[in-house]
């Protein structure tokens, strides 16, 4: 069974960013927006390899995150878990679809030649509601 409370798992479904929280190489946080997708079971977001949280990540997969209900600001879940499986996103396959959540776009348009994509899958341990 989800920690994700049913009640809340729309917020995740929605045009939500996410604000990822990740521990930096000095035990610093690091927070940015995502894109995200909800399958009932992990929370999902696409990265390029060479960016910090990636890195961050592959150190230490624990992370804390936060979605605003867009409809309703003062409505959000935040999730505790960790990343527990990375897969490579070799056609775009996966950021194209949240292109087309986020954007209305068939196609993610900030792809730069050479991004090697990876798809962050994280487990749900804990979550607070508002």
């Amino acid at each position: 069974m989800s920690v994700v409370p049913q009640d809340l798992e729309d917020i995740l479904n929605k045009r939500s960013f996410a604000h990822i929280a990740t521990t930096g190489p000095k035990g610093e946080p690091q927070s940015s927006p995502v894109w995200i997708d909800w399958d009932g079971q992990y929370v999902k977001f696409s990265q390029t390899t060479t960016r910090q949280k990636y890195r961050n990540l592959q150190r230490e997969p624990r992370v804390a995150l936060s979605a605003l209900d867009p409809e309703q600001p003062y409505r959000y879940i935040e999730i505790r878990g960790k990343v527990t499986r990375v897969e490579d996103d070799p056609d775009n396959t996966f950021i194209n679809k949240l292109a087309k959540k986020y954007m209305d776009a068939d196609e993610y348009p900030y792809h730069q030649p050479g991004d090697h994509r990876v798809i962050l899958y994280i487990e749900p341990e804990h979550s607070t509601r508002m």
